[in-house]
Formats: C-alpha cells, structure tokens, sequence
C-alpha cells in the first residue's frame, strides 16, 4: 500500500536535502535516492567553495542570500559550515575584467604573488580578487541538513530509483524501488536525471544539459600557505586550492555529457598536472584521488526553481549548474515557501511560482522572478 505525504522529493544531493530540511515540520515529507547513499554524485564532488561574485548575476545573489542563511546556522553549531577564504581570479587583462563582478576588486600582479607566491611571476597580466568568499564543509552541511530532516519527522529512503509517476486525481502516485508513494506535489531535485524524471512522469522535459568537470587532490612539493585563496584562471582552464598539505585542482572544463557516474578520462589530469607545473611552482607530484561530477544547466544558465505551469504539483528544482551548494539554502527558502503555499488548494499550484512573489518577498525570489517568470516561459 501506498505510504502518503504532502510532498515527495526525488533526489538526495545539496538540492534535495536543504529542500527537505527547509519543509521540515511544515507538512509531511519524504525524500527517495536512487543510489544507496545520500550526495552520491555532483553533490560529494563539489569544489567546496562560495564565492559570492562567480556566476551570472541571479547567481550571485542566491549565493550572498545563501551565506546568510548560513551564517546564522553556524552560530547554533559546534563548528563552522563557512570558513573564510578568498578567491582570486588570474589571466588576460581583457578575460579577467569580463569574468569579475562588482563584488570582486582588481588588485596588481604583485599583490597576486604576494597572496600566493606558487605562482610563477610573469605568467598571467592581471589579477581580482574576492575577498567575501568562504570555504565549505560540504559533509557538514549535508550531515546537518539530514539531521534537521530527519529530526522533524522527514522519510528519507535510499536505493529507491523512481520508475513510475503519474498524475492521479489532486496528486502524484510514484513507485521507487520496491516502495509506493502517494504525494501532492512531486519535488524534482533529481539533478541530471531531472529530465529523465519528467519523462517517466509524463512532463515535458526541459532541455537541461549536464556538463563534465573533472577534480583531483594532489600531492606537492611545496603546500600553499593556510590562509591562500583559490585560485582560478580567467580562461577557465584550471583552479586550484589548498587542501591541507595538498592541493585540489581541476581542469575547470565543461563538457557535454548523459546523465551517468561520471569517472575522469586517461590523460585529463595528467596535462593539467604539466599546465600547473609550468605555471606554478608548487612541484605536484602525485595525484591521490580524482573524480568527475555533472553540473547540469538550463539553456540561460539560470537555477530552475518553480512549479510546472503545465503539471500541477509537479515542482523543478534542478539545473543549478556548477553553483549547487552556494545557492542551495536560498533555493531551497524560496522553494519551501512556494510548495508551502500551494499546499493551500486555491488555484494552480505554479501561480506563487510564475510571479516570483510566494513567501517572505525575499531578494532570492525577486532574483529568479527577475530572468525567469514561470518554469515554462
């Protein structure tokens, strides 16, 4: 027999378990995952950084909104989700005046180097510098987002691959692995496999694109200072970060792919490994461990947040592309407060949605509402 919840998320990654603790308490809630842990993909292969002036404008304030939100969760922890650590973008002088924002400063060549002396002098023209950017502790905040769930009640059920979901009457009956579900509203959090959801629930698809990118921790010669930045290419053909006595680096490319468990190709990270040897002197020496995730986008590149205007109760929230983690508590505030609201029966579902205006009237919804005024424009 079908177990019955206001509202059944499909996906356990950074998207799918901030909503969950965002509605926590709210109505009654359950979360499916079709692997066997929760932030198997995308999510446990994130940069672990939030920097407030990377992404297109939507982003960056879903991000400023997310730090807050953040920020005054770390003040009820034992130890900080944020820690601070500034970015810092190098290359072209023309590349890196179109990629900084207004939250980024320009700073000189010299002021570069002295920020992060493994740079090799004369091998980039210009420099800026994000001084607002935190490091994450993604297993903490995933850890803290399960926790909060489950604690109020949430059904979190792993190993569950949706294979059917149909609109029946006012809501969605859904069967993942060997479990049936009965909801209102069906979340769609499934990240590369959110079109491939829509298909099996009879919605159309949407367009979105995963992308590749690549990641590796390595081991150097000589570590990078504690409180170095990030650092990153106006290019971008790498980053790299200090992690401990090593380093995290990527290839920072961006390659069309299906929806799979993406692995690194044979030789992506041994020429990136040759690029930053010449371009640093920090002396990699061994790669340890590296993965590859999928950011998926929608065609304009911005967060999909919204019900279906043409599926009532069906609710996107996917295609967050590379930004899933710094725009996650945002998204998932204004998403709560959207399904929230639509709980209420009067009406479609998606009106609150379609304006931009459902809950507190915060600065993310007016960000969204801003470039993207329904699911389907």
């Amino acid at each position: 027999m079908a177990a019955h919840y206001d509202v059944l998320i499909v996906g356990g990654g950074i998207a799918g378990l901030s909503l969950a603790s965002a509605l926590a308490g709210k109505c009654s809630v359950a979360l499916v995952e079709a692997e066997q842990e929760l932030a198997y993909h995308t999510s446990s292969r994130s940069a672990r950084q939030f920097i407030p002036s990377y992404g297109p404008p939507v982003v960056r304030e879903l991000t400023v909104r997310t730090l807050e939100l953040l920020a005054a969760r770390d003040a009820q922890l034992p130890e900080p989700i944020l820690t601070p650590r500034s970015f810092m973008l190098i290359g072209a002088e023309g590349e890196v005046a179109a990629e900084a924002s207004g939250l980024m400063r320009s700073i000189t060549p010299a002021e570069a180097l002295a920020l992060c002396p493994a740079l090799v002098p004369g091998s980039f023209e210009a420099a800026g510098l994000d001084e607002g950017s935190f490091g994450c502790n993604a297993p903490l905040l995933l850890a803290d987002h399960r926790q909060r769930a489950e604690a109020a009640g949430v059904d979190i059920i792993t190993g569950a691959r949706v294979h059917t979901a149909q609109r029946l009457g006012s809501g969605w009956q859904v069967g993942a692995g060997t479990e049936g579900f009965q909801a209102g509203v069906l979340v769609n959090a499934a990240g590369a496999w959110a079109d491939e959801l829509a298909v099996i629930s009879g919605v159309e698809k949407l367009g979105l694109q995963p992308y590749r990118r690549t990641a590796a921790i390595a081991a150097v010669d000589h570590p990078l200072p504690e409180h170095s930045p990030m650092v990153a290419a106006a290019d971008n053909s790498f980053y790299f970060r200090r992690d401990g006595d090593d380093v995290l680096i990527s290839p920072s490319e961006s390659e069309p792919s299906g929806p799979e468990d993406a692995r690194p190709r044979p030789g992506d990270i041994e020429r990136l490994v040759d690029s930053l040897n010449q371009v640093t002197t920090l002396g990699i020496t061994e790669v340890r461990r590296a993965w590859t995730g999928l950011r998926t986008e929608a065609a304009d590149g911005v967060p999909v947040a919204g019900f279906d205007a043409e599926a009532p109760g069906f609710y996107w929230l996917a295609g967050q592309g590379g930004y899933g983690f710094q725009t996650s508590s945002a998204m998932a505030e204004l998403a709560a407060a959207q399904i929230v609201a639509g709980q209420g029966g009067a009406g479609q579902p998606g009106a609150a949605a379609a304006t931009g205006t459902a809950g507190p009237g915060s600065r993310t919804a007016q960000a969204l509402a801003a470039t993207r005024w329904s699911v389907r424009r």
